[in-house]
């Protein structure tokens, strides 16, 4: 019998997209599939509840760069993004989403998740693991290209005030090093209307990002590792 298919999220804020995908592995949308662990770099973020009222409950785990380096002396931030990759690989996810991860994580956290890195080095987490490469993909509300980087909703929202865009979108891409840049693997576009709210055109953006956040999740998940094939 093949073993279930493990997602790790990573979130910084309230988990909405989480809820999507907590919702899409209970209802079957992501078919053979559980989330394995929820991350965060914020204590207070609200996703961490929405992992521990789930049923079955999601395991959880926290951790945020400053008091990191506080503990650490001499640490860095690549060691950060470093410990969380361990800390994150330790539970053998089968595809790690950054859904809502207020965070840029450096080339060292791609390291580890694609298999360079051999063992952690920390002493806080004591893992070796196997060389294979888990992906890794990030949610944006932009269309490739177009708004990296931080604020995008803002600032696509600016943009079509000044008359410079008529629309602009959300999109899923494969994490690489350059922020945002990565190889889109699902791009939904939405258009602006006129007289629009700002609010009301951010419900229609995040109602977008919930259903392709998952949609994404599920081709990954098809493409590595098939339902009914046994997984590393």
């Amino acid at each position: 019998m093949a073993r279930r298919r493990r997602i790790a999220v990573l979130i910084s804020g309230s988990g909405t997209n989480l809820q999507a995908l907590i919702d899409a592995c209970a209802s079957g949308v992501l078919p053979h599939t559980d989330i394995s662990l929820v991350f965060s770099n914020r204590k207070a973020a609200y996703g961490l509840i929405r992992a521990a009222q789930a049923s079955p409950p999601i395991p959880t785990a926290y951790l945020a760069l400053q008091p990191y380096l506080k503990s650490h002396p001499n640490s860095t931030r690549e060691d950060y993004d470093e410990e969380v990759a361990w800390r994150v690989r330790k539970v053998s996810p089968d595809l790690v989403v950054l859904a809502g991860w207020m965070h840029v994580l450096s080339e060292r956290f791609l390291d580890v998740m694609e298999g360079k890195l051999g063992e952690a080095q920390s002493s806080d987490v004591s893992t070796t693991t196997e060389a294979r490469a888990i992906p890794v993909i990030n949610l944006h509300p932009a269309l490739p290209g177009a708004f990296d980087g931080a604020n995008a909703i803002d600032r696509a929202f600016e943009a079509f005030q000044r008359g410079e865009i008529a629309k602009t979108g959300v999109m899923v891409h494969k994490v690489v090093k350059e922020v945002d840049r990565g190889e889109p693997i699902l791009v939904q576009e939405i258009e602006f209307h006129d007289g629009e709210s700002k609010e009301n055109f951010e419900k229609r953006l995040h109602e977008t990002e919930w259903t392709i956040i998952v949609a994404a999740a599920k081709k990954v998940l098809e493409e590595y590792i098939p339902v009914g094939i046994d997984a590393p």
